[in-house]
């Protein structure tokens, strides 16, 4: 593999704004993770600035390999089919468990009231 010094300007430019617009994705979901308030709010920033950021990162990588070895270079393709597949699902079965404690809390709420007997208090 060569230096970066033979990359083209071209590569070298359109590289550049890739990276930067994955991570800068990426960094936005991470600053929403923390400043949103609840929990099904946290868990989706963070969902969707891994999948985009994930996206930009890997075409900056696809262009600057690609052009460096004079040939395709695919490999982050699996890369990003894997990130694509398992974030969402991640997110879909972390909520469900949040959902089912939730219900399970209430339940736990009712019963020490005693507002599931019919008793007011």
């Amino acid at each position: 593999m060569t230096g970066t010094a033979d990359l083209p300007a071209w590569a070298a430019w359109a590289t550049a704004v890739f990276l930067l617009l994955g991570a800068g994705i990426t960094l936005t979901g991470a600053i929403g993770l923390l400043r949103l308030r609840n929990f099904y709010e946290r868990v989706h920033s963070p969902t969707l600035g891994t999948s985009l950021g994930t996206g930009g990162i890997l075409a900056a990588s696809v262009i600057y390999f690609s052009v460096l070895e004079s040939r395709p270079v695919v490999h982050e393709i699996l890369i990003g089919i894997f990130v694509l597949v398992t974030t969402p699902v991640t997110l879909m079965l972390l909520v469900q468990a949040a959902r089912q404690r939730d219900r399970f809390e209430s339940q736990d709420d009712n019963q020490a009231t005693g507002a599931e007997d019919g008793n007011d208090g």
